[in-house]
């Protein structure tokens, strides 16, 4: 079922997407060459236990999942994009890192992810990165009443397109509110003028994700990593939205921060 969100609901929904801003600002600093993966999902889950907040994340145990995620946090390195399973790993010089972040704060949620490179980049690496944070911004331009979730898929894929990366649309955006993942699906690649029509108070999350080579996917051993069938690298952007008759509201916004 589709929700649509009163003014006052979306006003109460920016503490969590603040939250998660704040959380993905400070571990981008803090993610370094050296960092371990399980270090970084420690030092969200002491943010989220000092800010009262509750992990979307740890008791996740959807239809597509092994187990439950048993983390706070997606932590996707290199051939690795979405779901990423924290283990013991130690970043290197020059990896590709996607961090997902997902928390209710007073019972609302938001959703959010970025991704850089550690160390010393690489260019196709930084590309990538680009593309998929343009197709976000296009996604957001798009999200306005009037227009259809086709319409924000299109402005996502024709990006993605035009840099020359396929696309796959297993994955993609969601409904955001009580819970992380609701109605309606926002695929990374649709028709313009197609799909549900955009109104006041929809609440979405927006996630354009690519790889460098393919769009095939495989799962991890350990039931959740989705990697490259090829092994090329990933990249992966999201934040969480609401659609209003002034215009997008991100309510993950992370400038406030002095971050992009």
């Amino acid at each position: 079922m589709i929700e649509l969100r009163t003014p006052a609901e979306i006003e109460a929904m920016r503490p969590a997407g603040r939250f998660v801003a704040e959380v993905l600002a400070t571990l981008r600093d803090e993610t370094k060459v050296g960092t371990n993966l399980l270090s970084i999902d420690r030092r969200a889950h002491d943010m989220i236990r000092a800010a009262g907040a509750e992990s979307c994340y740890i008791d996740y145990h959807p239809s597509f999942g092994a187990s439950p995620f048993g983390k706070v946090i997606c932590t996707s390195v290199n051939d690795a994009v979405l779901h990423g399973l924290p283990h013991d790993y130690t970043l290197r010089d020059g990896d590709l890192v996607s961090l997902d972040f997902a928390v209710s704060v007073n019972g609302w949620v938001a959703d959010s992810a970025i991704s850089f490179v550690v160390g010393t980049p690489r260019d196709e690496d930084l590309a990538l990165i680009d593309t998929t944070q343009r197709a976000l911004d296009a996604a957001i331009a798009t999200a306005t009443v009037g227009n259809r979730i086709g319409d924000i898929s299109h402005a996502i894929a024709e990006i993605a397109r035009a840099d020359g990366y396929s696309i796959n649309t297993d994955f993609g955006g969601h409904g955001v509110g009580r819970v992380m993942h609701g109605d309606p699906h926002v695929p990374n690649d649709g028709k313009a003028g197609r799909g549900y029509p955009l109104r006041a108070g929809l609440v979405l999350a927006l996630e354009p994700w690519f790889l460098q080579t393919t769009d095939e996917l495989i799962t991890d051993a350990d039931g959740w990593t989705l990697r490259s069938v090829d092994g090329s690298r990933g990249a992966h952007a999201e934040h969480t939205i609401a659609i209003t008759e002034d215009g997008p509201i991100v309510l993950t916004d992370r400038s406030f921060l002095g971050v992009d």
